[in-house]
């Protein structure tokens, strides 16, 4: 039996890819350990999924910026090589996959001083500084945007993120149901990420009147962002957080309003559904998703509207124009051929992995 080290964590974007590979790898009859951090979300989301052992390590923060912290963290990532190059002696995997986040250094480290090849996958145009510092000891860096291929010379692989079977699976029919929207009128979602948007949140509120005209609109507000005057409005539906019925509001949706994470930006390829982008500002960010957003822009995948240049008028417009021009959309969508990038991903760690 092949045995695989699967790591990453952090953020949940740095473990819903992995996510989605997990399922076939056990189908292919792979042994699955993942390593993370105690109380990362990473476990949260691994921990209990069956045929795969979690294993913990220490980790530090790698931070750009003063902090007293960054005195104590350093000790804290070399017991973190130290466990994992423990670990990597006891499991003996064939291969390690990294998706990156601050845990995934001290498991790559310790994965090579054990002669465990490692492949990484990096979502952004521009690599985070977790996968800054592993991409030396990989063989292969696994990229989402062609573009960031490139920039990794003879280890760059454009294959695009995997993405979760399970969000592409859902209905509209069920959607329409579910939120309570009629089939004659184009569906409109808004999304900030997991967390939310509240400058998103206060334009498309300002904006509900002239979008209404034209749409329905489900609006996923974020965790304690619902605005209770706002109940019952016709047409008009907020949620805090979905879940399972994710998949089936994304196939309701006739087009979108939505940040620019590489994760969501392949769900909505994967998905073929005409997006109006609003990147996260610099100065809330490291910047990487406006040059991802930009990505999608330059290659015709979706519009793009800064936050800075955001009004209640200019979302309305922008709205509206994406509707008129969804059919170029969808045209340059489906040309592109990586919308899903489990099998290529997959392909990558069976060819790298260490025969035994």
């Amino acid at each position: 039996m092949k045995r695989i080290v699967l790591t990453g964590g952090g953020t949940a974007g740095h473990v819903t890819p992995n996510l989605a590979l997990i399922p076939r790898l056990l189908e292919a009859g792979w042994e699955v350990h993942y390593v993370g951090e105690e109380d990362g979300v990473e476990q949260k989301l691994v921990k209990d999924i069956p045929g795969v052992t979690y294993h913990r390590v220490t980790c530090g923060k790698l931070r750009r910026y003063f902090d007293v912290r960054n005195f104590s963290d350093p000790i804290r990532v070399i017991k973190g090589v130290r466990q994992a190059s423990k670990l990597m002696k006891r499991l003996n995997p064939n291969i390690v996959f990294s998706k990156g986040g601050f845990v995934s250094v001290p498991v790559v480290y310790g994965a090579r001083l054990n002669k465990v090849p490692v492949v990484i996958h990096e979502s952004d145009m521009t690599p985070g500084l977790a996968n800054k510092l592993s991409a030396p000891f990989a063989k292969l860096v696994l990229c989402t945007f062609p573009e960031a291929a490139k920039l990794m010379g003879d280890k760059g692989v454009y294959t695009g993120t995997p993405i979760r079977p399970e969000i592409l699976s859902g209905s509209r029919e069920k959607g329409l149901r579910t939120f309570g929207f009629s089939d004659g009128r184009p569906v409109l979602m808004v999304t900030g990420g997991s967390s939310g948007a509240q400058a998103i949140n206060k334009v498309v509120r300002e904006a509900l009147p002239k979008l209404l005209d034209s749409f329905q609109v489900l609006h996923l507000c974020g965790p304690g962002n619902a605005d209770e005057a706002l109940e019952g409005t016709a047409g008009y539906v907020q949620c805090e957080y979905l879940d399972r019925e994710m998949a089936d509001a994304y196939a309701c949706a006739n087009i979108l309003v939505s940040r620019a994470g590489s994760n969501t930006l392949c769900e909505i390829l994967a998905l073929r559904k005409p997006a109006l982008l609003i990147p996260y500002p610099k100065g809330a960010s490291r910047g990487d998703q406006i040059v991802n957003a930009r990505s999608f822009e330059k290659r015709g995948l979706s519009h793009v509207l800064m936050q800075e240049d955001l009004t209640a008028e200019t979302l309305s417009t922008a709205v509206v124009k994406l509707y008129k021009e969804r059919g170029a959309l969808y045209e340059n969508m489906d040309r592109e051929p990586t919308a899903n990038g489990v099998e290529n991903v997959l392909r990558e760690i069976f060819k790298a992995a260490r025969a035994e």
